[in-house]
Protein backbone atom coordinates (compact mmCIF):
# COMPACT_ATOMS: atom_id res chain seq x y z
CA UNK A 1 0.00 0.00 0.00
CA UNK A 2 2.99 2.10 0.37
CA UNK A 3 4.89 1.23 -2.30
CA UNK A 4 1.17 2.50 -4.41
CA UNK A 5 1.30 5.80 -2.46
CA UNK A 6 4.57 6.83 -2.96
CA UNK A 7 4.14 5.98 -6.85
CA UNK A 8 0.78 8.16 -7.12
CA UNK A 9 3.19 10.86 -5.78
CA UNK A 10 5.36 11.36 -8.58
CA UNK A 11 2.66 10.31 -11.19
CA UNK A 12 1.59 13.86 -11.73
CA UNK A 13 3.60 17.15 -11.75
CA UNK A 14 1.65 20.84 -11.18
CA UNK A 15 3.22 23.51 -13.65
CA UNK A 16 2.25 26.55 -14.67
CA UNK A 17 -0.83 28.31 -13.57
CA UNK A 18 -4.45 27.72 -12.18
CA UNK A 19 -7.14 30.58 -12.44
CA UNK A 20 -8.55 31.11 -9.15
CA UNK A 21 -12.26 32.23 -9.21
CA UNK A 22 -11.87 35.11 -7.40
CA UNK A 23 -9.55 36.54 -9.73
CA UNK A 24 -11.65 35.83 -12.94
CA UNK A 25 -14.58 37.30 -11.44
CA UNK A 26 -13.18 40.74 -10.35
CA UNK A 27 -11.24 41.30 -13.88
CA UNK A 28 -12.64 44.26 -15.40
CA UNK A 29 -10.07 45.13 -18.09
CA UNK A 30 -11.10 43.52 -20.88
CA UNK A 31 -10.27 44.01 -24.67
CA UNK A 32 -14.02 42.90 -26.03
CA UNK A 33 -13.31 41.06 -29.42
CA UNK A 34 -16.98 40.15 -30.16
CA UNK A 35 -20.28 41.54 -28.47
CA UNK A 36 -23.63 40.44 -28.96
CA UNK A 37 -25.36 36.13 -28.07
CA UNK A 38 -21.86 35.24 -27.25
CA UNK A 39 -19.24 37.62 -26.01
CA UNK A 40 -15.48 37.31 -26.02
CA UNK A 41 -12.68 39.28 -24.43
CA UNK A 42 -9.12 39.14 -23.31
CA UNK A 43 -6.66 40.70 -20.81
CA UNK A 44 -3.30 40.03 -19.32
CA UNK A 45 -3.18 37.63 -16.28
CA UNK A 46 -0.38 36.90 -14.35
CA UNK A 47 2.18 37.93 -17.91
CA UNK A 48 -0.15 35.42 -19.71
CA UNK A 49 -3.52 36.13 -22.47
CA UNK A 50 -6.30 35.27 -20.71
CA UNK A 51 -9.19 34.95 -22.07
CA UNK A 52 -13.02 34.85 -21.83
CA UNK A 53 -16.41 33.75 -23.22
CA UNK A 54 -20.08 34.13 -22.17
CA UNK A 55 -23.14 33.49 -23.19
CA UNK A 56 -26.43 32.09 -21.46
CA UNK A 57 -28.25 29.26 -22.98
CA UNK A 58 -32.22 27.83 -22.26
CA UNK A 59 -31.07 25.10 -19.95
CA UNK A 60 -30.47 24.21 -16.57
CA UNK A 61 -27.45 24.10 -14.32
CA UNK A 62 -27.19 20.43 -13.66
CA UNK A 63 -27.95 19.18 -17.83
CA UNK A 64 -24.78 22.16 -18.30
CA UNK A 65 -22.68 20.91 -16.06
CA UNK A 66 -23.29 16.80 -17.13
CA UNK A 67 -21.78 17.94 -20.43
CA UNK A 68 -18.69 19.65 -19.16
CA UNK A 69 -17.83 16.60 -16.34
CA UNK A 70 -17.83 14.06 -18.94
CA UNK A 71 -14.15 14.96 -20.25
CA UNK A 72 -13.96 11.44 -21.52
CA UNK A 73 -16.46 12.51 -24.11
CA UNK A 74 -15.44 15.88 -25.37
CA UNK A 75 -13.98 14.55 -29.03
CA UNK A 76 -17.86 14.39 -29.11
CA UNK A 77 -18.65 17.72 -27.73
CA UNK A 78 -16.17 19.67 -29.49
CA UNK A 79 -15.01 19.35 -32.89
CA UNK A 80 -11.47 20.61 -32.28
CA UNK A 81 -10.80 17.91 -29.88
CA UNK A 82 -9.45 14.47 -31.08
CA UNK A 83 -9.39 12.43 -28.33
CA UNK A 84 -9.32 12.58 -24.88
CA UNK A 85 -7.31 10.01 -22.33
CA UNK A 86 -8.22 10.28 -18.73
CA UNK A 87 -5.37 9.63 -16.83
CA UNK A 88 -6.40 10.03 -13.20
CA UNK A 89 -9.68 10.80 -11.68
CA UNK A 90 -9.02 14.28 -11.73
CA UNK A 91 -6.50 14.25 -14.66
CA UNK A 92 -7.32 14.25 -18.64
CA UNK A 93 -4.91 14.13 -21.31
CA UNK A 94 -6.22 16.21 -24.78
CA UNK A 95 -5.32 16.36 -28.44
CA UNK A 96 -6.36 19.08 -29.98
CA UNK A 97 -6.49 19.38 -34.41
CA UNK A 98 -5.65 23.16 -35.47
CA UNK A 99 -6.26 24.49 -38.61
CA UNK A 100 -4.00 23.86 -41.57
CA UNK A 101 -0.91 24.31 -41.59
CA UNK A 102 -0.35 24.64 -38.16
CA UNK A 103 0.69 21.50 -35.67
CA UNK A 104 -1.87 20.20 -33.59
CA UNK A 105 -1.93 20.98 -29.97
CA UNK A 106 -1.98 19.13 -26.86
CA UNK A 107 -2.37 19.80 -22.78
CA UNK A 108 -2.35 17.62 -19.23
CA UNK A 109 -5.12 19.34 -16.83
CA UNK A 110 -5.92 18.61 -13.46
CA UNK A 111 -9.02 19.79 -12.76
CA UNK A 112 -11.68 20.70 -9.49
CA UNK A 113 -15.39 20.99 -9.13
CA UNK A 114 -16.96 23.20 -6.65
CA UNK A 115 -21.03 23.03 -6.59
CA UNK A 116 -23.45 25.16 -4.39
CA UNK A 117 -26.99 26.68 -4.76
CA UNK A 118 -25.57 30.05 -6.44
CA UNK A 119 -22.99 28.19 -9.06
CA UNK A 120 -21.14 25.57 -9.97
CA UNK A 121 -17.14 25.98 -10.71
CA UNK A 122 -14.71 23.40 -12.96
CA UNK A 123 -11.06 24.71 -12.50
CA UNK A 124 -8.25 23.24 -14.49
CA UNK A 125 -4.59 23.62 -13.96
CA UNK A 126 -1.40 22.16 -16.14
CA UNK A 127 0.28 19.28 -14.94
CA UNK A 128 2.68 16.96 -16.34
CA UNK A 129 2.09 12.70 -16.14
CA UNK A 130 4.22 10.36 -16.68
CA UNK A 131 1.77 8.27 -18.81
CA UNK A 132 1.56 11.43 -21.37
CA UNK A 133 5.07 12.33 -22.43
CA UNK A 134 5.41 15.44 -25.40
CA UNK A 135 5.42 13.73 -28.70
CA UNK A 136 6.71 15.54 -32.22
CA UNK A 137 3.33 15.57 -33.66
CA UNK A 138 1.75 18.17 -31.18
CA UNK A 139 2.64 21.59 -29.36
CA UNK A 140 2.62 20.84 -25.46
CA UNK A 141 0.40 23.74 -24.24
CA UNK A 142 2.35 23.89 -20.68
CA UNK A 143 0.50 26.32 -19.35
CA UNK A 144 -2.88 25.45 -20.03
CA UNK A 145 -5.18 26.46 -17.46
CA UNK A 146 -8.67 28.19 -17.37
CA UNK A 147 -11.99 27.80 -15.53
CA UNK A 148 -16.22 27.29 -16.29
CA UNK A 149 -18.65 29.20 -14.34
CA UNK A 150 -22.14 27.89 -14.03
CA UNK A 151 -24.73 30.54 -12.55
CA UNK A 152 -28.41 29.67 -12.59
CA UNK A 153 -30.74 32.36 -14.49
CA UNK A 154 -34.34 33.65 -14.96
CA UNK A 155 -36.45 30.92 -16.22
CA UNK A 156 -34.15 27.65 -16.24
CA UNK A 157 -31.76 29.08 -18.17
CA UNK A 158 -27.84 28.67 -17.17
CA UNK A 159 -25.38 31.62 -18.03
CA UNK A 160 -22.15 30.52 -18.65
CA UNK A 161 -18.50 31.92 -18.26
CA UNK A 162 -15.40 29.93 -20.07
CA UNK A 163 -12.10 31.33 -19.62
CA UNK A 164 -8.54 30.04 -20.61
CA UNK A 165 -4.54 30.62 -21.26
CA UNK A 166 -4.80 31.79 -24.62
CA UNK A 167 -0.91 31.32 -25.23
CA UNK A 168 -0.78 28.70 -28.23
CA UNK A 169 3.22 28.92 -28.67
CA UNK A 170 4.55 26.70 -31.38
CA UNK A 171 4.59 28.04 -34.57
CA UNK A 172 1.43 30.40 -34.10
CA UNK A 173 1.38 33.49 -35.40
CA UNK A 174 1.20 36.59 -32.78
CA UNK A 175 -1.14 38.51 -35.75
CA UNK A 176 -3.44 35.28 -35.18
CA UNK A 177 -3.74 35.39 -32.32
CA UNK A 178 -6.77 37.56 -31.33
CA UNK A 179 -9.13 36.26 -34.29
CA UNK A 180 -8.41 32.38 -32.63
CA UNK A 181 -9.08 33.46 -29.73
CA UNK A 182 -12.76 35.19 -30.88
CA UNK A 183 -13.10 32.15 -33.09
CA UNK A 184 -12.42 29.31 -30.00
CA UNK A 185 -14.89 31.15 -27.35
CA UNK A 186 -17.74 30.99 -30.08
CA UNK A 187 -17.11 28.30 -31.09
CA UNK A 188 -16.70 26.12 -28.37
CA UNK A 189 -20.14 28.05 -26.40
CA UNK A 190 -22.08 26.81 -30.35
CA UNK A 191 -21.08 23.42 -29.84
CA UNK A 192 -21.88 23.01 -26.50
CA UNK A 193 -25.29 24.41 -27.15
CA UNK A 194 -25.93 22.48 -29.94
CA UNK A 195 -24.91 18.96 -27.68
CA UNK A 196 -27.19 20.30 -25.26
CA UNK A 197 -30.20 20.80 -27.92
CA UNK A 198 -29.51 17.40 -29.10
CA UNK A 199 -30.07 15.51 -26.05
Amino acid sequence: MTKLIILAAFTITSIGFALEVENTDSITDWHVLQEGKTWVGWTTYEGYPLCQARTSLPFSLEKVSAHIESVEAYPDLFERITETRVLENDVVHVLLDMPFPFAGRDYIIQYTKSKNNERWVFNFKSVTHVHAPENSSHVRLVNAGGEWILTPAKSGATLITYSWNGELLGDFPNWGLTRAWKTQGTEVLDWLRIALEND
